[in-house]
């Protein structure tokens, strides 16, 4: 009598083929072992790499307070009102298709000005990053924690930084 647990199929020649409860169960063990292992690699990933400098969420929190520096939170809306945003951030969401535009704007169209950029696990920042010194932003620099923390350091949040909520 054939395990009613058992998954079966048909062999070309029609016999069955049988998967016993241990190799299923064995089998389904090992797909979920390397889901895990891609959902850590994913959240782990490397940033894109990029010579512009990189800032602990520390650095600008100060900076932007002391107005030394624009601090812009590049995430998307729905982000900004899941966690709120950094206190003294501008929120420019990376996805516009004027974001370069929009960035200029919010620096007074001083390419040439300080400014940081964070997103939640410092891999977008990193993106924007590369992109806005082609773009000809001369001192862009990159918060690669994130929000919400990165093989970079903790992040904005776990920091204890202040979050405002999103005003959107």
């Amino acid at each position: 009598m054939q395990d009613p647990i058992s998954a079966e199929t048909q062999e070309a020649s029609g016999r069955p083929v049988t998967m016993s409860r241990r190799k299923l169960l064995s089998s389904a063990g090992i797909l979920l072992g390397a889901a895990a292992v891609g959902a850590v690699a994913w959240r782990y990933r490397p940033a894109p790499d990029h010579d512009r400098p990189r800032l602990s969420v520390a650095e600008p929190f100060s900076a932007a307070g002391a107005g030394a520096i624009t601090l812009v939170d590049i995430r998307t809306p729905r982000e900004w009102r899941s966690t709120g945003v950094p206190v003294g951030s501008v929120q420019i969401d990376m996805r516009r298709d004027d974001f370069t535009e929009a960035l200029s704007r919010a620096l007074g169209g001083n390419r040439a000005a300080p400014v940081a950029l964070i997103c939640a696990r410092g891999v977008r920042s990193a993106r924007m990053v590369r992109r806005m010194a082609e773009a000809g932003f001369s001192q862009i620099m990159d918060v690669p924690e994130g929000m919400l923390g990165s093989g970079a350091g903790p992040g904005w949040i776990a920091g204890n930084l202040p979050v405002a909520r999103w005003q959107g």
